[in-house]
């Protein structure tokens, strides 16, 4: 009585895997690449806020809270 074979081929196939990627794993990175080389290219047009005493109170208040 003699065994059966397996007659498959035991090495995989190249072209037997497939990879997918759900569509926002590609656009993120290349939304947050562009954001990032617009911030580096761009004219750089910030300004320090000078009469904004607002800021500057509502930072003293939130240090003073961090201190009791």
């Amino acid at each position: 009585m003699s065994a059966r074979t397996d007659t498959r081929s035991t090495r995989p196939d190249a072209g037997g895997i497939e990879i997918r990627l759900p569509w926002w794993a590609v656009a993120l990175p290349a939304v947050a690449f562009g954001a990032l080389l617009l911030l580096i290219v761009g004219p750089g047009q910030a300004h320090a806020a000078t009469d904004d005493p607002a800021m500057g109170q509502l930072l003293e208040r939130i240090v003073g809270l961090l201190r009791r």
